[in-house]
């Protein structure tokens, strides 16, 4: 049997700015954007590139779920970029106003800086080190 995870929801408070933020931000690619009624459309975002796992962007639709919008960890690191470039990505990330509020740091697996995305979320930000 081969499974693999496909998609992670990430609580958002609106579509429209996520989809901005990771596009013109992390410079990912909007690969979904169905409309299913009214108020819900199936959004679906991945780094350009990306064969791997990708975001379903779900928007909160309730109370209990909008208290969930930027914190759906507790406060830990809650998703993990991969990239073949640190330095450069690093400064692109910087340059564009991505906030990061830890390192870059030199870990044994490779070299890891922490940002957090439009609403809060933390993200690490990843080069693996070479085999």
């Amino acid at each position: 049997m081969n499974q693999q995870i496909g998609q992670i929801a990430l609580v958002v408070k609106d579509y429209d700015e996520a989809i901005e933020f990771y596009t013109q931000k992390l410079n990912f690619e909007v690969v979904e954007d169905t409309v299913l009624t009214e108020t819900k459309r199936w959004v679906v975002i991945a780094p350009k590139g990306s064969d791997g796992c990708r975001l379903l962007l779900a928007k909160a639709a309730t109370d209990e779920q909008i208290s969930r919008i930027g914190n759906q960890t507790g406060g830990r690191v809650f998703l993990f970029l991969y990239t073949d470039d640190f330095r450069k990505d690093f400064e692109n990330m910087q340059r564009v106003g991505i906030i990061f509020v830890r390192g870059p740091v030199q870990e044994p697996f490779g070299t890891v800086a922490v940002f957090q995305d439009l609403y809060g979320n933390l993200w690490d930000f990843i080069q693996r080190n070479k085999p």
